[in-house]
């Protein structure tokens, strides 16, 4: 068969020209991402073949590093096809991800198997072994994670059960792709439309425009109220009309329950899936392969470590909504009767003004978009690490809104891009996320190019962007994972940034959330957009006061979350067939019985996810690892610990901090990093303090 050859011409037959390397989006087209990839594959085939059939002895150069820089015209490709896919999607470019998942699917099989690197990693690591090859720290670790990797992917198994695993991999790859857009399609379909704009009653004029921009979008009258990721929407804590607010909620809820985009078929299918792959490949179950490779390590250490969090959180819970009955009736008197599931985030908000006189409308004039990222997160970062951000207008990204600023060092030395996509659009995924588009690497010569995405309610036109508190904290958690990769310093790229086990990937965005809440920089960048007044210092006061507020539903959402997940996952095949034997008429069923076990099934308090809309979890990334969130926080919280003892926002703390855990990436086991540099093992006392739980 002859290898495809890629048009010269096309834009991703080489690396960007771009500053950074970032990628010339501006020049790519769907119609050129097919083939360049198709051209990747085959070119990638050919450098690890030359790489296996090399007859000379076996050393870190010509293997590790070697298989390091295959691969990189598939990258550079598969990067921009993901970005697009997240955040600027066309049915053209879904369509060709379906035609690619296949094929992409038993590439990354045949290069995981491949006999003769095997055979290479082998000889090398033996020669190690004997002393005849130096081999430092980051490479010792990469070694042993590419031979752990090769027996993950089933290279030992019989050839008929390797090919029934070739077939799994890729249904797989065909189910969570399929998943992942049938939630965004399902979150768009149940936005909830709105005819009177008096039940609108409790939104900012802004949010009030913004609704009626999306229904606008969306080609009808009225106001529409879109939807947000989680269960529990944003928007309910300030919806006066109960009516609508447990419209939006049912909304919320239904998602991928019935229907058009009925996703209850491909939760079972891929949780089936799942465990068949688990088993061929020698684990009890999908759980207990994926944490294998965390430092976790087994699916009953997260259990032993959280599970003994639930009743705290679940009685705090309970306290919690005990008071919003209270103002729920107090509000509606004898006609209030029981609280709630869409009563829950606005009483709790309601509660938060009482007590600590804090309403979130109150403050978005005071968060505008541009004000909180140059005073605010840019600020912090270069207090922290003495790093400056520069607009770069001259450089695009692949949409219009995006924009691009050039990191660089305290001595001016260019260190990246940073790009950011802040505000929602109506096919763009929800939630937050960062991307790195190009890795830092000593030995490709590459500094890295970081893109972060938000969904900030868009303005109406000609007016600022504000933000709401939450999107200032995801902000800031955001940059913390932009930060990661930006101030990587390591050689090879698979040990760069967030290239880390799954359980610690959060550690740096959790421990930078914090300083979104510092009264000095609070001053700085919460400034009234059109007065210029800075937020009061007694406002300042009471929302720090307030940042433990609700944290008894919060933790118990995020751990039924967990325990659902893990649930799902910790099933054999004949378990999930005992567990549903009416198949996805099951799913709601498995999930109740799944939060009683868990102690979790608390009334007003559903999962922060429910599985028909779980992309963490079902669209492949998080899935049995979902864990991996209240996991990273034990860490982040002794660190944020750390930094309140050693004088928190400021340089000095910052180069310790960037030095011992930052820059190393994965080019070292992140528990020895944190114990290196905390001088002792990680202790929960921290996180229990912050989640009320003490």
């Amino acid at each position: 068969m002859t290898a495809p050859t890629l048009d010269p011409d096309n834009p991703l037959a080489r690396a960007s020209a771009l500053p950074y390397g970032l990628p010339d989006f501006a020049s790519i087209r769907v119609e050129h991402i097919g083939p360049a990839i198709r051209a990747g594959i085959a070119q990638e085939v050919a450098e690890v073949e030359a790489i296996a059939s090399d007859a000379s002895p076996a050393t870190v150069e010509n293997v590790l590093d070697a298989l390091e820089l295959t691969g990189d015209l598939l990258d550079r490709a598969l990067t921009v096809m993901s970005a697009l896919l997240d955040a600027d999607p066309t049915p053209e470019l879904e369509d060709l991800e379906d035609e690619l998942t296949a094929e992409l699917s038993a590439h990354d099989d045949a290069m995981a198997m491949h006999a003769g690197v095997r055979a290479r990693l082998v000889e090398l690591a033996e020669r190690v072994r004997r002393g005849e090859v130096a081999c430092d720290e980051p490479a010792r670790r990469l070694l042993d994670d590419r031979l752990r990797d090769v027996r993950r992917s089933g290279a030992d198994l019989p050839a008929e059960q390797r090919e029934e695993l070739l077939r799994i991999n890729v249904r797989l790859a065909e189910l969570e792709s399929a998943f992942s857009r049938t939630v965004v399609a399902a979150s768009t379909a149940a936005g909830v439309h709105v005819r009177d704009v008096g039940r609108l009653a409790g939104l900012t004029e802004d949010e009030i425009a913004s609704a009626r921009a999306a229904a606008e979008d969306a080609g009808q009258d009225g106001w529409l109220v879109a939807l947000g990721s989680p269960t529990q929407q944003e928007v309910q804590a300030r919806l006066a009309d109960r009516g609508l607010r447990e419209e939006v909620h049912r909304a919320a809820t239904a998602r991928g329950a019935a229907g058009e985009h009925d996703s209850r078929g491909l939760v079972v299918e891929i949780v089936r899936l799942r465990a068949q792959r688990a088993a061929l490949l020698g684990f009890r179950d999908h759980a207990t392969y994926v944490t294998q490779v965390t430092t976790a390590g087994t699916p009953d250490r997260v259990r032993e470590v959280l599970a003994p969090l639930v009743p705290g959180a679940v009685a705090n819970a309970a306290a919690e909504l005990a008071d919003m009955q209270g103002v729920l009736d107090a509000e509606l008197g004898d006609a209030a009767g029981p609280l709630a599931p869409w009563d829950v985030t606005w009483a709790g908000e309601r509660l938060r003004r009482e007590r600590h006189a804090i309403d979130d409308a109150a403050l978005r004039p005071y968060l505008e978009l541009d004000r909180v990222l140059e005073h605010g997160v840019f600020a912090a970062a270069t207090a922290l690490y003495g790093i400056t951000f520069h607009a770069r207008p001259d450089l695009h990204g692949y949409h219009r809104e995006v924009r691009v600023w050039e990191v660089r060092a305290q001595d001016g030395t260019g260190l990246g891009l940073f790009l950011g996509d802040f505000l929602a659009r109506p096919a763009k995924q929800g939630g937050a996320w960062s991307t790195a588009l190009v890795d830092q690497s000593h030995l490709t010569g590459t500094r890295p190019v970081v893109l972060n995405v938000l969904n900030v309610a868009r303005p109406a036109p000609g007016q600022p962007t504000l933000m709401t508190w939450d999107d200032v904290v995801t902000a800031f958690h955001e940059t913390g994972h932009a930060l990661h990769v930006l101030l990587s310093d390591v050689r090879r790229p698979s040990q760069s940034g967030t290239e880390v086990p799954q359980d610690v990937v959060e550690v740096p965005s959790q421990v930078n959330e914090t300083w979104a809440w510092e009264p000095a920089l609070l001053r700085r960048y919460a400034v009234h957009h059109a007065t210029g007044e800075p937020l009061p210092d007694k406002t300042i006061e009471r929302l720090r006061g307030s940042q433990h507020h609700g944290q008894g539903v919060a933790t118990t959402e995020m751990l039924a979350a967990t325990f659902l997940d893990l649930a799902w996952h910790s099933m054999t095949e004949s378990e999930l067939a005992r567990a549903l034997p009416d198949g996805a008429d099951g799913v709601e069923r498995f999930e109740q019985a799944a939060l009683a076990a868990a102690g979790l099934d608390v009334p007003c308090v559903p999962p922060r996810y429910r599985s028909t809309y779980f992309a963490h979890v079902f669209g492949g990334g998080y899935d049995a690892a979902y864990y991996a969130y209240l996991w990273s926080e034990v860490l982040a919280a002794d660190l944020v610990e750390w930094f309140h003892e050693n004088g928190g926002l400021g340089r000095e703390a910052g180069e310790r901090f960037r030095r011992g855990l930052l820059a190393v990436g994965g080019s070292v086991d992140p528990m020895v990093a944190f114990e290196r540099f905390r001088g002792r093992p990680a202790s929960p006392v921290a996180l229990l303090a912050r989640r009320g739980l003490a």
